[in-house]
C-alpha cells in the first residue's frame, strides 16, 4: 500500500483542524487505559465517539473529501466501508459526493461490507454490482491493514477493482500492504502497549481507565 504525500497547505490545515476535532470529541484519548485484552496503553482510539451525531461524521467525512486525491473523485463509482464504523463513513462520503458530482460523472454509489466469523463479508446482492467498478474503499481506523486487505479480496473476487482507501486515523503500524494508493485525515502513531503485569503506569500509580 503507498501512502500518498500530505499535499498543500490547504490539505494540511485540514488534518491539523481534524486531529483537534478528533481529541475534543474524545476520539482520540491520551491517559492509562485498560484495553481488556491483557495489555494497558496510553493511547485509545475511540472512532463511534463520531457515530453519536450524524452531523459530526458528516463533517468528518468532508474533510476526507477535502484531501480526497483528485484520481480518487475521478475514478470512484462505489465507496465501500466495513461494519461498522467503516459502513458509515462510506455511506456519508458517497452521498457527499453525489450530491455534488458533475453531470458527466456516473452517480457514486455505496457498497456496505457485513461482518461474517470474525471477518468481512460481502453480500450476493452488492457482490453483483461490483463487476466492472471502481471501488474505493474507506474505514474509521487503520490498525494493521488486515481489514482492507480482505475488504480487498471480496471486492476482486466480485469482478471489482479497488483504487485506494481512506481512513479516518491512520495508526502508522499497518503490516498488510495493498498495491493502491492509502490516504489518512490523521496518522497518530501509537506509544508503546505494555503487559497489565509490567505497566510502568501502574506502578507509578496512575489512574487507570477501563472501557
Amino acid at each position: 500500500m503507498t501512502r500518498l504525500p500530505a499535499g498543500n497547505a490547504r490539505h494540511d490545515d485540514v488534518r491539523a483542524r481534524a486531529f483537534e476535532d478528533l481529541k475534543r470529541h474524545e476520539v482520540v484519548m491520551d491517559g492509562h487505559f485498560d484495553y481488556g485484552n491483557g495489555f494497558h496503553g496510553k493511547l485509545y482510539l475511540n472512532p463511534h465517539q463520531l457515530f453519536q451525531y450524524p452531523s459530526t461524521i458528516w463533517r468528518v467525512a468532508q474533510d476526507l473529501i477535502d484531501v480526497m486525491p483528485s484520481e480518487f473523485l475521478e475514478k470512484t463509482e462505489i465507496v465501500a466501508g466495513p461494519a461498522t464504523g467503516g459502513a458509515l463513513l462510506a455511506h456519508t462520503i458517497a452521498g457527499l459526493l453525489d450530491g455534488c458530482r458533475p453531470m458527466t460523472h456516473p452517480p457514486y454509489s455505496f457498497a456496505p461490507f457485513g461482518d461474517h466469523e470474525g471477518g468481512p463479508s460481502l453480500s450476493p446482492f452488492y457482490a453483483s454490482r461490483m463487476k466492472g467498478k471502481h471501488v474505493l474503499i474507506v474505514d474509521d481506523v487503520r490498525n494493521t491493514g488486515t481489514t482492507f486487505s480482505r475488504c480487498a479480496d471480496l471486492v476482486t473476487g466480485a469482478g471489482g477493482t479497488v483504487i485506494g482507501t481512506m481512513q479516518i486515523i491512520d495508526r502508522c503500524e499497518a503490516c498488510v500492504s495493498l498495491l493502491v494508493p492509502n490516504v489518512a485525515l490523521v496518522e497518530y502513531k501509537a506509544p508503546p502497549n505494555y503487559a497489565a503485569g509490567s505497566c510502568p503506569m501502574c506502578a507509578s500509580g496512575v489512574p487507570v481507565t477501563a472501557f
